[in-house]
């Protein structure tokens, strides 16, 4: 009788704190049981007969090394996984901090101009559809160098969802609000940090959104095809020519982890930076 006593009391206290955990942080709990599930049917998946990847106990005992140290360095490519994905994020911020100056500017251009939006339009829906990896070997042949090569592929891929949200956002502007810009004679300047900004800026947040999370993907496909950069692209196609299946893995669930994290800091600037009723 005791006993059970006790067993009620433990389970009332591990509910308690359970429903305690799950009031003050109700969206962690789905996905940490999300990925508890999906780690437990990749592990029974693993040990099927015939399975040809490693579960992630097996990736954890291989790559363990790697995740242990990230920072260590032996000069030339051979560096830690900290020191891959910084060389890979300075090449996103250098080639997504262009495109995003370009294409704001232009954006503004062709929403403020039903000319140039007519002239331009044709280019933008045909360049916009190419795919980053086909960018590669025409930047290689025109600049000659990685990294040059690696920066345009980076800026040509994120440069369009900036460019069309940002000329979308531009057109969206009421018209009551140019009417009130006239009556009040606003200058143009008045009228682009008053009226025009302010208006457009919901749009351009999600051009920036989208544009971080597409730099991200290209620079890891144009790092896959350019050998000798140190970048985790390069550390997962040096990875796979050496069958080190268990290291692609690990990289992989890296690459998530910062693109998660890329789309959550423009989420909290967005935060930030929008009006309340525009958010």
């Amino acid at each position: 009788m005791v006993t059970l006593q006790r067993r009620s009391r433990t389970n009332t206290g591990d509910n308690a704190w359970f429903s305690r955990l799950q009031k003050q942080y109700p969206g962690l709990i789905p996905p940490i049981i999300a990925i508890a599930i999906f780690l437990v049917l990749w592990q029974l998946f693993a040990w099927t007969p015939g399975a040809t990847l490693p579960g992630p106990i097996q990736v954890i005992q291989d790559t363990w090394i790697l995740i242990l140290y990230p920072f260590y360095d032996r000069g030339g490519t051979d560096k830690g996984l900290f020191w891959q994905i910084l060389a890979s994020l300075q090449r996103v911020a250098i080639g997504y901090s262009l495109a995003a100056i370009v294409g704001i500017s232009l954006g503004i251009v062709i929403g403020t101009s039903k000319v140039m939006s007519r002239a331009l339009d044709p280019m933008i829906q045909l360049f916009r559809t190419v795919p980053p990896l086909a960018w590669v070997p025409i930047s290689l042949a025109a600049l000659r160098q990685n990294e040059p090569a690696a920066l345009f592929v980076i800026f040509i891929t994120a440069i369009w969802p900036i460019l069309i949200n940002t000329a979308v956002g531009v057109k969206q502007i009421p018209q009551d609000y140019n009417n009130v810009a006239k009556v009040l004679q606003l200058s143009r300047r008045e009228y682009f940090f008053n009226i025009l900004i302010p208006a457009a800026l919901p749009y351009i947040f999600t051009g920036l959104r989208i544009a971080i999370g597409l730099a991200w993907l290209a620079i890891i496909a144009a790092e896959i095809i350019m050998s000798g950069i140190v970048g985790i692209g390069f550390f997962i196609w040096d990875a796979y020519q050496n069958n080190k299946v268990s290291e692609i893995i690990l990289a992989l669930v890296y690459i998530g982890v910062v693109g998660l994290i890329l789309d959550k800091l423009m989420v909290w600037v967005q935060s930030k930076i929008l009006p309340e009723e525009q958010k």
